[in-house]
């Protein structure tokens, strides 16, 4: 992410002018482009043959460019009363076998209450595999089952991060209904074994929240990105994120990084980048352990695999307007999950 802007110096321009357009101090600008020029281009006493300045990144004239930063740095998330519709595409790769999902969504806020926003969360389109609406019999049984999920309701803490779900409780009341649904356009064997499978998920509660907090979109849109940037508008912490069908998640160690400018498009850049980094071994993870086999005091750590992720909020509401995450981790053959998210504007 760029460190600093440029000023072209003009003929008739002085340290003190520029200082005085940008709000600085002689001795801060100065300061500033010396430690980021070329010997042969720092300021002694005024400008001699300097063509460029280095300034500060939030150094402008046009403050409102500048991200409404609460203390510490710190991007506030208030999505109260908000509504918005997303496209989703997914990404799933093991070694050279690849799926790609595509469907769109409403993300509703409801209330806050004891320091939690509570979201439902709809599918409001049709699922797509490989560009192609589902049209095999398990995709179909998959996705018309599914339903009994829908509207979704999660919790979600004050950084933006996914707490839990809220309403696992009514799915059981939801199944009947749709379980008829999908007997007026299926019969045989296959239906019946499929619907004996969701109603052995519905009767584990446990089962089937581990099941939902291993949602993509969801943990990918709720990642936890509103904190306190600090002074360099950077910050580093360990993320989890299920790539791994695992109790307890994959450990990644991401540095997330700030812009505290707006784009051209009035949207705040936020990327951030890291890799795995947990006691598990390839071989533990291919076996679903939830902790390292192997006991050390000082244990090497897995890296085999990275994360990245890329939001845009908007400028104003600080809500996110898209969304880029792509997780890697080695099993027997590298896996990956990419996903992308949009807003839809219907105007």
């Amino acid at each position: 992410m760029q460190k600093f802007n440029k000023h072209i110096v003009q003929k008739s321009e002085t340290l003190r002018s520029v200082a005085s357009l940008y709000n600085l101090s002689e001795d801060a600008l100065k300061l500033f482009h010396n430690n980021n020029c070329s010997v042969k281009d720092m300021i002694l006493i005024d400008f001699t043959s300097q063509k460029e300045l280095f300034i500060p990144r939030t150094a402008v004239t046009d403050k409102k460019r500048l991200v409404n930063f609460g203390r510490g740095n710190s991007l506030a998330f208030q999505p109260e009363h908000s509504l918005l519709k997303y496209g989703v595409t997914i990404n799933i790769e093991n070694g050279n076998h690849k799926n790609e999902l595509k469907y769109e969504t409403s993300v509703r806020w409801l209330k806050t209450e004891n320091n939690l926003h509570f979201f439902e969360i709809d599918r409001t389109s049709n699922l797509y595999l490989n560009e192609e609406e589902v049209n095999e019999i398990a995709d179909l049984l998959a996705y018309k089952t599914s339903k009994v999920l829908y509207p979704l309701q999660v919790s979600v803490d004050e950084k933006g991060k996914f707490n839990d779900i809220e309403n696992i409780s009514v799915f059981k009341e939801r199944w009947s209904k749709v379980k008829e649904e999908v007997y007026k356009e299926f019969d045989g064997e296959t239906v019946d074994e499929y619907c004996l499978k969701i109603e052995k998920i519905l009767s584990e509660p446990d089962t089937l929240s581990l099941l939902l907090k291993n949602d993509y979109f969801i943990r990918t849109l709720f990642f936890g990105i509103y904190q306190s940037f600090g002074q360099n508008f950077k910050i580093e912490g360990m993320q989890t994120f299920p790539i791994v069908n695992n109790s307890v998640e994959p450990n990644y160690q991401i540095e997330l990084e700030i812009d505290p400018l707006k784009d051209e498009y009035d949207l705040i850049n936020i990327e951030g980048y890291g890799n795995l980094h947990d006691e598990r071994s390839v071989y533990d993870f291919i076996n679903k352990a939830p902790f390292s086999l192997i006991v050390e005091d000082n244990p090497e750590m897995n890296n085999e695999g990275s994360c990245r992720i890329v939001h845009y909020l908007n400028g104003e509401t600080l809500l996110p307007e898209s969304v880029y995450l792509e997780c890697s981790i080695m099993l027997q053959e590298e896996k990956k999950i990419t996903v992308a998210i949009a807003v839809i504007n219907e105007n």
